[in-house]
């Protein structure tokens, strides 16, 4: 990877505009009572979910395809040479941030006349943003620490010996996960994809919305950094292959 600071924010822009765009979209398909796909289930979501990250880091291959800054700072632990050095981390954050509500901003035009006329307006933040089952913040964190976690050692250790799946293998993780792990708390396991969307819904003009839960909306943001971070820490401890 040669790219330059500018670069680095394009890319991850458009591809975690992408990954964000398809991702909120399909919970829209699915929660919205007049699209096609109204209760289509938790696989479905998981199944798009996993379609989306292999569209958006598809499309940002150039840097990385990383759209995560938990997988931005957990690779930047384990070799800061990996994402160009510390001081290009601010980029990806940047790029990752930008397009995340970009992209769901794109998500509520395409679905505009479903928002016009959902039957519970005041329900549609999850189509943005996660939220607890049960909320407890100790054992949210907990729960976003460790898929997080799982996704970027998978990451750092074995996505290097798939290359022939490409993206399409860290897809598969992610509907794993989300079948696995994501009940309690809808898994995030991503920042940029939580926080982004869910500034779009604080701000987009959305019949009879509801609370943008903003005193959840840390925890989907410290828990995968922790779990990225403490991935990137277990990646040096272990003996080299």
């Amino acid at each position: 990877m040669d790219l330059n600071f500018a670069e680095i924010i394009l890319w991850e822009l458009i591809g975690t505009g992408m990954l964000t765009l398809l991702g909120c979209g399909v919970v829209a398909n699915v929660v919205l009572t007049k699209s096609l796909g109204f209760s289509g289930g938790w696989l479905l979501i998981n199944i798009g979910w996993g379609f989306a990250v292999f569209a958006g880091a598809s499309i940002a291959n150039p840097s990385g395809g990383h759209l995560n800054p938990a997988v931005t700072l957990g690779l930047a632990v384990s070799d800061a040479d990996t994402v160009g050095g510390w001081d290009m981390v601010p980029a990806y954050l940047i790029g990752q941030m930008l397009g995340a509500f970009l992209g769901a901003v794109l998500c509520w035009i395409a679905y505009k006349l479903q928002f016009d006329t959902h039957e519970d307006p005041a329900g549609t933040r999850g189509i943005f943003c996660t939220g607890p089952t049960v909320p407890s913040a100790g054992w949210n964190v907990a729960t976003e620490v460790i898929g997080t976690f799982v996704l970027v050692l998978w990451i750092l250790l074995a996505a290097p010996g798939n290359a022939a799946l490409g993206y399409a293998a860290v897809s598969f993780v992610v509907i794993g996960i989300g079948a696995s792990l994501g009940g309690p708390t809808g898994y995030a396991i991503n920042p940029a994809r939580d926080l982004g969307p869910r500034i779009a819904y604080a701000i987009l003009p959305i019949r009879d919305k509801g609370s943008a839960e903003w005193n959840y909306s840390w925890i989907p943001v410290a828990g995968p950094i922790i779990g990225g971070v403490l991935a990137g820490l277990v990646s040096l401890i272990l003996p080299a292959t």
